[in-house]
């Protein structure tokens, strides 16, 4: 086992995947593997054993508790050969390195985040709009430092030619979300679309104002203002980046997911202007990453 120190070492700046060997999770390591090939970034390749889950169970059997630990890290060196593999046939010059840890997944891949240039994971399709609650995803959505990417598995390729598409919504943490936006779109070199959805009307507002103090025939009138004045300072930033403006009075969710079907990339807030306080993961972000059509990067305020 790595100490801290080096494991803080070996994740910093680099493209950190989580992987359990399942077919979601190659999806991940694949678009992981081409995202820190085109970055120029080291790729590390994390599995978890989550040992206090199997300590706890087995309780007083000492006698079993060594074989079976024993066997676990057989099959997660296992799991880490073919994953690093894998990412070897995507990117074959590329420096890919592997770490097994004996942590719960989630806060193995949330301690990386704090270091690493971005975290990657992969998302099944799910039922419901609460199914997966608590799930190694969300709670490395919600909980990472940085940026974490949500991988789909969809059978597609992971690389699009599309656009990178933003949800931007004038608060502070959509702020960060369209920072990374535009780096992105600049990397890529293509057009980014931005996405503003004004239906969440009592929570907004706009210079100073309530959404609701405002006569309706000026709302779009403002919204458009509002979407203008966030993109101004990217934009000078960022001349390189073309940029097409979508407003709409349908709800983001809706708007965001239409567009994940062309994009190659989907960036989100990790809460909406319309978040409530203490809750780390919005609801319109967490039903992205486990629904999108495209890889979702969610993005936390530094």
């Amino acid at each position: 086992m790595r100490h801290d120190a080096d494991r803080h070492q070996l994740a910093s700046a680099a493209v950190v995947v989580g992987t359990d060997g399942s077919a979601t999770a190659d999806a991940a390591v694949r678009w992981a593997a081409e995202t820190a090939a085109r970055k120029g970034r080291r790729l590390l390749i994390v599995h978890g054993l989550d040992l206090a889950v199997t300590r706890a169970a087995l309780g007083s059997h000492l006698t079993m508790m060594s074989s079976v630990i024993e066997a676990m890290h057989r099959h997660g060196d296992h799991i880490l050969a073919e994953a690093r593999a894998l990412a070897c046939d995507i990117a074959p010059d590329h420096t890919v390195s592997t770490e097994l840890s004996e942590a719960n997944p989630a806060k193995s891949l949330i301690a990386h985040s704090e270091s690493a240039h971005l975290v990657v994971i992969g998302a099944t399709r799910s039922v419901g709009t609460l199914a997966h609650l608590g799930s190694t995803l969300l709670a490395v959505s919600a909980h990472g430092h940085g940026a974490t990417v949500v991988v789909p598995s969809t059978g597609q390729p992971t690389h699009r030619s599309g656009p990178v598409v933003v949800g931007a919504d004038g608060s502070p943490v959509g702020e960060a979300a369209l920072g990374a936006a535009f780096a992105e779109a600049s990397e890529r070199n293509v057009e980014l679309v931005t996405v503003h959805s004004w239906s969440d009307l009592t929570f907004g507002e706009y210079a100073g104002s309530s959404y609701l103090e405002i006569p309706i025939v000026d709302l779009e009138i403002a919204e458009h203002a509002l979407l203008a004045e966030r993109l101004a300072g990217w934009q000078e930033k960022y001349p390189d980046v073309p940029v097409t403006r979508k407003v709409s009075v349908a709800g983001p969710r809706e708007q965001l997911a239409y567009w994940s079907k062309s994009a190659q990339l989907l960036v989100v807030g990790s809460r909406g202007r319309g978040g409530f306080r203490g809750l780390l993961l919005g609801s319109t972000s967490s039903w992205l990453a486990q629904h999108a059509d495209c890889p979702v990067m969610v993005v936390h305020p530094n």
